[in-house]
Order: structure tokens, then sequence, then C-alpha cells
């Protein structure tokens, strides 16, 4: 095994280790606006359930 295969192998390792960070951050980010796509999509059903339901009261 010569110098260069070591450093190959070394660097092929570095490689996953980063792309693991970078991944797992990018899956938490993802994560993240899914979480607050959703959030907001029921936000905005509550606020017209809640507004009808009042519309209705003041009759």
């Amino acid at each position: 095994m010569n110098k260069n295969t070591l450093w190959t192998i070394l660097g092929v390792i570095v490689a996953i280790v980063i792309a693991w960070f970078l991944v797992n951050i990018l899956f938490s980010v993802l994560a993240f606006i899914f979480k607050l796509l959703i959030v907001a999509v029921v936000a905005v059903i509550v606020f017209f359930l809640l507004r009808g339901v009042f519309a209705r009261g003041r009759e």
C-alpha cells in the first residue's frame, strides 16, 4: 500500500463523514419547512372555522 492509496482512503472517509452531516442538516431543514407548511394550513383552516362560527353568532 503506497502513500497515495492511504490518502485516497482517508479522503473517502472524510468525504463520507462530511456528507453524512450535510444530509442530516438538509433533512432537518426540510422537516422544519414541512412542519411550517402544515402549521400554516391548519391555522388557515382554524381561522376560517372560527370566522364562520362567530359570523353565525352575529346573525
